[in-house]
């Protein structure tokens, strides 16, 4: 069920983002842009998930009025420490340890842009790991290669189905798109 929803275009390469919305139902078509991802200094973790998803939609402003385009944009909060995505297979292990035992937040912000009016909101998300051991950290970055997720970690792949005790807040959230927010937001541009 799609409730009419207009034409979509997705603009994310994340094959999880891909995939939720298949899961949905939402027929939708990939369009990349390039866009830089940097953000001012001072911003909450939720001020910053908003402004990158909001700068790569900005990218679209010259789009069709009946379509509508989906960006986001997730980033993992530590102590008010923003963990991006990992640059080396070191910097993954890092930040794997740094999370290892401890509760984060993962913070989703995502904007849509339909008949010229920007519609933006975000999702937080709370994940504890259970202490993980260097063998298993290792054996995670080397086989599972998390160079493109924000935290160094996917929670549907191995360390999430096997590291994660307790999440508060949307499943979804953490995979990189709050399914439950898009929906309801989708169904409201009608």
């Amino acid at each position: 069920m799609n409730q009419n929803i207009p034409p979509v275009i997705l603009a994310s390469k994340s094959p999880r983002r891909q995939e939720l919305l298949t899961l949905m139902n939402i027929n939708f078509r990939v369009v990349l842009k390039d866009v830089d991802e940097s953000y001012p200094e001072g911003l909450s973790p939720q001020e910053i998930a908003l402004y990158i998803a909001e700068k790569k939609c900005r990218a679209f402003d010259e789009l069709i009025e009946d379509e509508i385009v989906i960006t986001a944009d997730t980033i993992v909060s530590i102590d008010n420490q923003i963990l991006g995505k990992p640059e080396t297979p070191e910097h993954a292990v890092a930040m794997l340890q740094t999370l290892s035992g401890r509760k984060h937040q993962v913070i989703t912000g995502v904007c849509i842009l339909y008949k010229q009016q920007y519609n933006l909101f975000y999702d937080v998300s709370d994940v504890l790991f259970r202490v993980l051991s260097d063998d298993e950290i290792n054996f995670y970055v080397d086989k599972y290669q998390p160079l493109d997720k924000a935290g160094s970690y996917g929670i549907q792949e191995w360390i999430g189905l096997t590291g994660i005790i307790k999440i508060d807040g949307s499943y979804t959230n953490v995979v990189g798109l709050p399914t439950e927010k898009l929906y309801q937001a989708l169904i409201k541009l009608q």
